[in-house]
């Protein structure tokens, strides 16, 4: 199995299993001389990490992690930077009634098609688990872009239920576990959820992540847009069916003087009317802020019968049993902040590469 490496000047390679020994990523093309340590990294795994309310999975995984190669003397050396986090909570024999039967919209099918062969034990590679990798490596990526580039996130739509943008406040995130932007939501949408897990069911969420203080020149056309590998990363993410950029769908209800972002001078200073573009221009950041969203549907793995078929094309109804999120939505949010992160510092280095400075 390849493809298991994104980026191009700043590139990741992520490893391991949802219930092997250990976890882990290669990150390769961090410049050096970049203070870097385990306390930079594990302040965004440790948001991510299961266990940490009742809307989320129970596994207790601590999410520990160690850097292996590529820091010397608190600075990284240029080398590839190597990161493992232990699974120390795995509990295979909760799958083992589905190890000859597929699980309907998850990849137990294609992958037994395409390769002959798959770990059923939570799904191996096609976990969820994987995406504690990306958030570490997201974590080098920000040291990588600096002090002047934020990115952030929040969950816009759980199932059905939007927020009120009217409300919007970005401390408010990291006060409720659904790391809403709009505290007036909260109440019901715990409610909500509660009665989606007493059902045995699960929900989708809309995630909206958004980069401040990205410089413009970044992306180039025409098949490195900067949007495009946005997308791209958005799109690997599990469970994620759907992107856009900026206003995205809602753009094409627009007429277009509407959709137009115009420009001003304002005391030598070159402004925007609006961001409907989400801070790319032609596939190239205009030094707005970069808006995408993605949309995750709801968490395959359930215990509500599905009709399925087994290896032997049998028919049956599976149950997965074991400890599932009622919306895997939820913990996307830092590992949508970790890709953009990861995207936007591949095309800075490669913009300097380019271009100099």
């Amino acid at each position: 199995m390849s493809y298991n490496t994104f980026g191009h000047m700043f590139r990741v390679t992520t490893w391991g299993e949802s219930h092997g020994p250990a976890i882990g990523c290669v990150i390769d093309g961090c410049p050096p001389r970049i203070a870097l340590s385990e306390a930079d990294i594990q302040p965004f795994l440790d948001r991510r990490r299961p266990g940490q309310s009742a809307f989320t999975t129970q596994r207790q995984e601590p999410d520990q992690v160690r850097i292996l190669s590529g820091v010397f003397e608190g600075q990284t050396t240029g080398t590839p930077i190597s990161l493992m986090i232990e699974n120390t909570d795995q509990r295979s024999r909760d799958y083992g009634d589905i190890a000859q039967t597929y699980r309907p919209g998850h990849a137990d099918l294609v992958y037994d098609l395409k390769y002959g062969i798959r770990d059923y034990r939570g799904g191996g590679r096609s976990s969820a688990r994987e995406t504690a990798c990306r958030v570490a490596a997201g974590a080098v990526a920000r040291k990588v872009l600096g002090a002047g580039v934020q990115v952030r996130g929040a969950l816009v739509q759980l199932g059905p239920k939007d927020i009120d943008r009217t409300r919007w406040d970005w401390a408010e995130v990291e006060r409720n576990p659904f790391f809403s932007p709009d505290a007036g939501v909260v109440d019901d949408w715990a409610a909500y959820l509660a009665g989606i897990r007493k059902d045995g069911s699960s929900i989708g969420a809309v995630i909206e992540i958004v980069a401040d203080g990205v410089p413009a020149g970044l992306g180039a056309p025409i098949y490195g847009k900067l949007d495009a590998d946005i997308a791209a990363a958005f799109m690997s993410i599990n469970a994620v069916k759907g992107v856009e950029i900026g206003d995205g769908f809602a753009s094409a209800s627009l007429s277009g003087p509407e959709n137009a972002d115009a420009l001003f001078m304002r005391n030598g200073v070159l402004e925007f009317g609006s961001n409907h573009a989400g801070g790319v221009l032609g596939g190239i950041s205009s030094g707005q802020p970069v808006v995408a969203r993605f949309a995750v549907k709801p968490t395959s793995s359930m215990l509500t019968p599905v009709p399925s078929i087994t290896k032997d094309g049998v028919e049956t109804q599976v149950i997965t049993k074991g400890r599932h999120d009622p919306c895997v939505g939820i913990r996307a949010v830092p590992v949508g902040e970790a890709m953009m992160a990861c995207v936007l510092a591949d095309h800075l280095l490669r913009h300097r590469a380019q271009m100099g400075g």
